[in-house]
């Protein structure tokens, strides 16, 4: 309802009695898509222990996403079940911007993977919770076809800091001040900036850990400017399982420079690679060239992976029938 759309406050749907389901099962966005209920209002709640108090005392349903460190709680409670519908998750990353020292130097790239350990990423942001995590992480979403380990061992072999620090010091790097962006209000995603901020100290780097809201963040990415003149070196996120599931969506993999992701990676061996896999005849020739892309991608190292995260969920035990997902989907759900 337009009328009753307060941004960051509120949004509120209404079922439209026109419609006429299939009548079978959803299969997630297949199926028969049936409305349980008149109205669904979804409720911004910037606070996480007030949404999950909220859970607690009957007054919401469902929480799409609670935070990590409150699932213990919800779990002690009979009323709530925790659960964890999103099998496909998201991918950590580091951007790096590839046209402004110090990153501009692949060789400077190249040194952050000896000493990166994918679970010091994952454990950071989302603790003693195994079921949220999965490493190794390459290129391409795990448990998807284009899942491979090619060139892998760079990021699985025991772990060498010392050699790391001989690359950064092999690389020429002269002690460029790098500026590493951190989103205050994104928790897991701040722990893997935490996490990036720690490893590039302890390489030798020139890091200033530059903290601010994700809105802030996300203006300040767009700048190609020097990081004097507002620029950035470095920031952490999480991307989408299922676009980067493979080279048609995979947008941090694109190596088409200035209209590239934010970093603006350029790499004529990956847009090669990409336009052939496009052109690819059946499922076997388009794994083998992801092989392909990945081994180029951990040469040249557009973005750093740093693990795949599960997001939980978290509803009322009367809700039931919620259909699966990385996201809330309301057809099929209803109230007992």
């Amino acid at each position: 309802m337009r009328d009753q759309w307060i941004s960051g406050s509120q949004a509120i749907y209404v079922k439209n009695e026109a419609y006429r389901p299939r009548g079978e099962a959803p299969g997630f966005m297949a199926g028969g898509k049936a409305a349980h209920f008149d109205r669904v209002e979804w409720r911004i709640m910037p606070d996480p222990a007030t949404a999950v108090s909220a859970l607690g005392n009957n007054e919401v349903d469902w929480i799409q996403q609670p935070q990590v460190d409150l699932l213990p709680l919800m779990r002690r409670n009979r009323n709530i079940r925790v659960a964890v519908n999103d099998r496909v998750g998201v991918t950590g990353m580091i951007a790096l911007n590839h046209i402004q020292p110090p990153f501009n130097n692949p060789k400077l790239r190249q040194a952050l993977l000896p000493a990166l350990d994918q679970k010091d990423f994952v454990t950071a942001a989302l603790g003693s919770e195994p079921e949220l995590f999965r490493v190794p992480v390459g290129t391409f979403t795990p448990g998807l076809p284009m899942a491979n380990d090619e060139a892998i061992e760079v990021l699985t072999g025991p772990r060498d800091l010392a050699r790391a620090r001989r690359m950064v010091a092999e690389s020429g790097y002269a002690n460029e001040r790098l500026v590493l962006m951190a989103p205050t209000d994104y928790p897991a995603t701040m722990a893997i900036a935490q996490v990036a901020n720690d490893l590039f100290k302890r390489l030798g780097l020139n890091v200033e850990f530059a903290v601010m809201d994700w809105g802030t963040l996300v203006q300040r990415r767009a700048s190609k400017e020097p990081v004097d003149r507002g620029g950035w070196s470095a920031f952490c996120t999480t991307y989408e399982g299922l676009t980067v599931a493979d080279p048609a969506t995979h947008i941090p993999l694109r190596g088409n420079g200035p209209a590239a992701w934010f970093g603006w990676p350029t790499s004529p061996r990956l847009e090669a690679l990409r336009e052939t896999w496009l052109d690819a005849p059946d499922l076997a020739a388009r794994q083998a060239i992801a092989r392909q892309m990945q081994r180029v991608a951990l040469e040249e190292v557009p973005y750093v992976p740093t693990g795949q995260h599960f997001n939980p969920t978290a509803y009322r035990t009367s809700v039931q029938d919620i259909v699966p997902a990385s996201f809330p989907i309301f057809w099929g759900a209803r109230k007992v």
